[in-house]
């Protein structure tokens, strides 16, 4: 929560706002961390029981109660979820999955420490002697409550306020006195370059009003521009103006965050540097150090003692204030705990996140739980925005491969091994049912629903009583979960989908595919401060919009070229044709073309295929008309070094032609300027393979949208040809030429989806 406007420097002037849920996290967490597998409940699950419970109580009952009081310079604040009026009851209600015997016991303490503190409040804001608590755990699965029930009078509740606030005051007082620093120096902070390069300062205005009024951007904002320094540069200055506590830079892939921090240290030089902190959020698999010990302290040395140790990592992390995976790591073994869960730690108190968008937009992302508990006014940063859609549907999509039941149920003990046998049995009955090799059901029958929920929750009660166990079946569990999950939550947004690509039962599939996550995000959109979506390929601004669920009145901005149309040669080869059938006898037709190009202007070229199949063909017969011709190859499964190889290949005097697949690691995030690449083939439309797995998600998204199928094919082909293509200028005074080797790239539909400020040309 945000400090009040620059305090001054007399203790007794300054105030600090803390909700009760980061008060109490702070100091009433001891002992052990204990992540031991314990089914949780997702956050719209955690609504969805907190309204039964409501229900279920009468129409007198108070819900969301807002509740706020002061000790000494601190401002206390929260919502509490229930009042009882009949009986006096002030309830907390958490929602699981299971029963309450899966927590461990140093998060029930939290929890009675997060309902003994809203009961101080609600004691004082209605001046009540004393106050009856309920701790309500509601499993979502059997609908059932366990509630567990004290009664307190209002000075015992006070006093425990008094010692929490007692015990975070020194703290608060540290985290003014930051943010009072932190906001002085954004407020004078100066861009970190001569000049904003053409474009750019339409695009850092842009983000600046979005922050101010608070909403969302698309901003399509071509390569070249510098749209990393662009974005973060007006929204580290809006921050202080307009109250924004942190800032969330997410990244569909991994290179953009190195930008980010590159852009970020260069920002902090003109700070006093600790008056910024910036934290990179770690994967789990990166962070951990024992990947094969069970997060509890009973099982893994980092673990044990977490909590104790902790206020001394932290403190030594934030006075830091860079706080990237090495320096995470660091501080964390030289206090003996868990890198990965002091990096969670540290989310609260760093004032800018640099991760994966997972944090936010996944079903149990952190950043989306913390932004919900602690009120945050959080302003989001998208990067490569483009790829958002797919990566989201994956977030909400899961397969159950019936192979993986039968070796579960194999491998499992015999309290669980008949559970499981029965939901391969009636896997195996909607597979035999379903038309081979693909086939879309409207509903999951009932009876494979009853045997995922019971082999669900029989394996929930193993590792109940089995809580160290690691290995092949507790991640089998994890991953049923999930599925079970996606299967209740199941609606038009999804597909359940029976794939059987041989006749071996084993290799058949059942899967949820998501096709439009709007319905999970459009609440995450409304949540947040601001967000700004940017890319070089975000039109039609529609596509987004709609898959995504964005509001209806977020902005549009397309950020004209930094550079003349005519620096970008773009040619068509009328009479060609990559079509799958017409690909043999296109094929010598298509490679005249590509050595005129390079005869003609000789430099480095990269040549874009549909696929590593279609690739070797191009690649092999240009080998043998041409050998003269220097040609290097993406492979199926590249390492980084191999990686590292092709790209070294591009030398600023060099020739030559590197193929690639369309949508591969070559076709975006690949920054070769000048001389190092001068052209671009792109011998493909980038439409998906044919497969009645597209053609039912065309249909879905037909019906939802009436896109007439471009949602599912069209659009996402030509963003990932404009990516491609803009691999070729990457600064203002680079020239190169685009070749589009199909004639279907004439059609009105298609020409409509490319640059309007491409020149289309003929070609041979």
């Amino acid at each position: 929560m945000p400090p009040d406007p620059a305090p001054d420097q007399t203790p007794a002037a300054w105030t600090y706002t803390v909700s009760v849920r980061a008060l109490c996290e702070f100091t009433a967490k001891r002992g052990d961390l204990d992540r031991r597998f314990t089914p949780s409940a997702t956050a719209l699950e955690g609504l969805m029981g907190q309204s039964t419970v409501a229900l279920r109580r009468g129409p007198d009952y108070e819900t969301e109660i807002a509740l706020e009081t002061t000790c000494g310079p601190l401002r206390v604040r929260g919502r509490a979820d229930g009042h009882d009026p009949r009986r006096r009851c002030l309830e907390e209600i958490k929602t699981i999955r299971g029963h309450p015997d899966t927590i461990p016991a140093n998060r029930r303490l939290l929890h009675w420490a997060q309902l003994q503190t809203y009961g101080a409040l609600f004691c004082r804001a209605r001046g009540l002697p004393e106050l009856a608590l309920a701790l309500v755990y509601f499993d979502v699965a059997s609908q059932s409550e366990v509630e567990l029930r004290q009664v307190c009078g209002a000075e015992e509740l006070d006093a425990l306020l008094a010692q929490r606030c007692d015990a975070f005051l020194a703290w608060a007082q540290q985290e003014a006195g930051h943010r009072s620093a932190r906001d002085g120096a954004l407020q004078a902070l100066a861009f970190p370059q001569p000049a904003f390069r053409p474009g750019q300062r339409v695009l850092a205005e842009a983000v600046y009003r979005t922050a101010a009024r608070g909403g969302c951007l698309l901003a399509q904002a071509p390569t070249g521009i510098g749209k990393t320094i662009g974005t973060l540069f007006p929204l580290l200055r809006a921050m202080p103006v307009h109250g924004i506590d942190k800032l969330a830079y997410l990244t569909c892939k991994g290179t953009g965050r190195l930008a980010a921090l590159d852009a970020l240290d260069s920002l902090r030089a003109g700070t006093t540097r600790t008056a910024l902190r910036v934290l990179t959020l770690v994967p789990k698999d990166e962070g951990c150090v024992h990947p094969d010990k069970a997060c509890h302290g009973d099982a893994c040395p980092l673990a044990r003692g977490f909590y104790d140790r902790l206020p001394a990592a932290r403190q030594e992390a934030v006075d830091q204030g860079w706080l990237d995976a090495a320096g995470q790591r660091q501080t964390a073994l030289r206090h003996g705990i868990c890198p990965y869960y002091l990096g969670q730690e540290l989310v609260r108190w760093a004032d800018v996140l640099v991760g994966d968008v997972n944090h936010l937009f996944d079903s149990h992302g952190l950043l989306w739980g913390l932004n919900q508990a602690l009120d945050w006014r959080l302003a989001v940063l998208v990067d490569e925005a483009h790829n958002l859609v797919d990566r989201v549907r994956q977030m909400y999509s899961a397969d159950l491969r019936l192979g993986d039941i039968r070796g579960a149920a194999d491998t499992a003990p015999a309290t669980v091994r008949g559970a499981l046998d029965r939901l391969a049995q009636a896997s195996d009955d909607v597979v035999a049912a379903a038309d081979p090799p693909h086939a879309v059901l409207d509903a999951p029958p009932d009876a494979f629903v009853q045997a995922l929920q019971t082999a669900a929750g029989a394996l929930s009660e193993h590792f109940h009583q089995h809580p160290l166990s690691v290995g092949t079946l507790l991640d089998f569990h994890f991953a049923l979960q999930r599925f079970q999950w996606l299967v209740e939550a199941l609606n038009d947004h999804a597909l359940f989908e029976v794939q059987t690509p041989t006749p071996v039962a084993a290799d058949a599939v059942l899967g949820v595919r998501n096709v439009a996550p709007a319905c999970f995000l459009r609440r995450r959109f409304e949540a947040l401060h601001s967000t700004t979506l940017f890319s070089a390929t975000l039109a039609p601004p529609a596509h987004a919009m709609q898959l995504l669920g964005l509001p209806a009145d977020t902005a549009w901005l397309d950020v004209p070229p930094p550079f003349p149309a005519e620096h970008l040669t773009v040619r068509v080869a009328d009479g060609l044709s990559t079509r799958y059938a017409h690909r043999a006898r296109s094929l010598q037709a298509l490679l005249t073309v590509v050595a005129r190009q390079f005869d003609q202007h000789p430099g480095n070229y990269l040549a874009f295929f549909s696929s590593f199949d279609y690739l070797d063909q191009a690649a092999t017969q240009l080998a043998r008309l041409r050998p003269d011709i220097p040609q290097w190859r993406q492979a199926r499964r590249m390492h980084s070094g191999a990686r590292s190889e092709f790209l070294a290949r591009f030398q600023p005097q060099g020739r030559g032609i590197g193929f690639a697949v369309l949508g591969g690691v070559f076709a975006e995030g690949v920054d070769l300027p000048g001389p190092l690449l001068i052209g671009a083939f792109i011998a493909t439309l980038g439409l998906p393979p044919v497969s009645p797995a597209q053609d039912a998600i065309q249909a879905r998204l037909a019906a939802l949208f009436g896109a007439g199928g471009a949602h599912a094919d069209l659009v996402p082909a030509m963003q990932r040809v404009t990516q491609a293509a803009g691999r070729v200028l990457r600064t203002p005074d680079d020239r190169g030429w685009l070749w589009l080797l199909d004639d279907r790239y004439r059609r009105p539909e298609v020409v409509n989806l490319l640059p309007a400020w491409w020149q289309l040309r003929g070609g041979p």
